[in-house]
């Protein structure tokens, strides 16, 4: 089996390139697209494990996104994480009403995105870094 698939949806090229960073460090594959057309047709080519999905898009904003890949048979149970700037008291429920697995805000931590994208993609939680304590004092 090979690494996991993640689609990246973000219209900004600085927002793309950080995630694309820590993902592939992490092993996994990852596509982008960078508005609401480009990201059902990125979706259909490399049928994605997982899509990370921005909400401000043009060609179409994250709902939309969300209500095209849920009409899509071949699409429709791929998990969407909602990686966002918009405000999430506002945002947040209506993200999971409208399908999303998971709501972050941006900037997003590092720990908190891969700890998120394993539980979705139902992978093991990365062990915690031991507490090391300095005993030579005692």
């Amino acid at each position: 089996m090979g690494n996991k698939k993640i689609l990246i949806i973000d219209d900004d090229p600085d927002v793309r390139l950080g995630l694309h960073v820590r993902l592939k460090a992490n092993h996994y594959d990852v596509f982008f697209a960078a508005d609401g057309v480009a990201s059902i047709a990125e979706a259909r080519r490399h049928t994605p494990d997982l899509i990370l999905l921005d909400l401000g898009l043009p060609a179409g904003d994250g709902f939309t996104v969300m209500e095209r890949l849920k009409a899509t048979d071949s699409l429709s149970l791929i998990p969407v994480i909602v990686v966002s700037a918009r405000d999430r008291n506002i945002n947040m429920d209506q993200a999971l009403k409208a399908g999303a697995k998971a709501f972050l805000q941006k900037p997003v931590d590092n720990a908190q995105l891969l700890a998120v994208i394993r539980k979705v993609l139902g992978e093991p939680a990365l062990p915690q870094k031991p507490v090391v304590h300095d005993l030579g004092s005692i």
